[in-house]
């Protein structure tokens, strides 16, 4: 009798004890892998009214995949679905490898979804796109015949995000593709020389889509990130400062993670502040991080069950620190 006792105050005071629950604590407020381990890679997140919306990349025969929540911590994957039925031309239709979807609310109140997908005359190469709905769910239909932005000779263009700044101007951030071109190793870019991969910033019009003048360049792999940086991810912090959330190394390797940069002026220069979660923060190959408007509710991948699953956190951005 005492001894069981026991073992229910030892339970009740470390939560987080080894059993054999499917999601777990890792920290007080990351938990993972949600809805039983389903593969859902590069998710984004929007809240819409009280329901949360998390959108992945093409998994179970469907090009984007959507999964719900009421409470951020209970989600349904909404099985079958697909957010985006119909795709242009230009993208490969057999193999499209629609990857990274990311959904904005726009001030009219519609939606706007930036996405990736292979090109139909070279499907190693990829450009980024957009897509419309008037509701978060969608279906969202294409704007247009042509891709948002492809960078070909640099290598092609992933990863696009959106953003709206305090004063209601909007952008999108997103990755060259250069490691599509390089030279073999982990993500085709860990042979020397390595080909840059850069992170860059895009303004637009309140549509959402239609660019204001040229992308620049707010950051760039270097040595401590091996082959790339990838899935940008930019917030604003309530005392003004501006987190770029990315990720750097290989995918398929334990070094991935979710890393940060910081500035004071939204065109940088971005100052590396380390990394987020890594492999060595209880989940294999953190990444693709999405962070909502709020600043505060993050989304990001790690490897489980036969995929990529969706974790949750919630964070707290202080200037140039962010914890979890």
């Amino acid at each position: 009798m005492f001894s069981s006792l026991l073992l229910l105050t030892l339970v009740l005071l470390h939560p987080a004890a080894s059993f054999p629950f499917s999601r777990q604590l890792f920290k007080r407020d990351v938990a993972g892998p949600e809805m039983n381990s389903a593969n859902f890679p590069d998710p984004s997140i929007v809240k819409v009214n009280s329901t949360w919306y998390a959108f992945a990349t093409t998994s179970g025969g469907v090009h984007i995949q959507v999964a719900t929540s009421s409470d951020f911590n209970n989600w349904t994957l909404k099985s079958g679905y697909d957010a985006l039925p119909n795709l242009p031309s230009w993208v490969d239709q057999s193999s499209p490898n629609t990857w990274a979807p990311d959904v904005n609310q726009l001030d009219d109140g519609s939606f706007v979804m930036y996405y990736t997908a292979s090109t139909a005359n070279d499907s190693a190469m990829h450009c980024t796109a957009a897509a419309t709905a008037s509701s978060v769910a969608g279906p969202y239909e294409p704007m247009g015949d042509e891709p948002w932005e492809c960078s070909k000779p640099m290598g092609g263009a992933i990863d696009p995000s959106g953003f709206r700044d305090n004063d209601g101007t909007r952008y999108v951030v997103f990755k060259i593709d250069g490691n599509s071109i390089g030279n073999g190793g982990d993500c085709n870019n860990g042979v020397a020389p390595i080909v840059p991969t850069p992170i860059m910033l895009q303004k637009v019009q309140s549509d959402g889509v239609t660019k204001v003048g040229p992308a620049f360049t707010i950051l760039t792999n270097e040595p401590v990130d091996g082959p790339l940086v990838e899935a940008p991810s930019l917030i604003r912090s309530s005392g003004g400062n501006y987190t770029l959330f990315y990720s750097s190394n290989c995918f398929t390797t334990a070094a991935y993670d979710v890393a940060y940069a910081t500035a004071t002026n939204i065109m940088g220069p971005y100052t590396r502040a380390g990394s987020l979660f890594t492999s060595n923060t209880g989940m294999d190959s953190p990444g693709s991080a999405d962070i909502d408007a709020d600043g505060t509710h993050l989304v990001l991948h790690a490897n489980a069950g036969t995929g990529r699953a969706l974790y949750t956190a919630t964070i707290n951005i202080s200037e140039n620190k962010v914890t979890a």
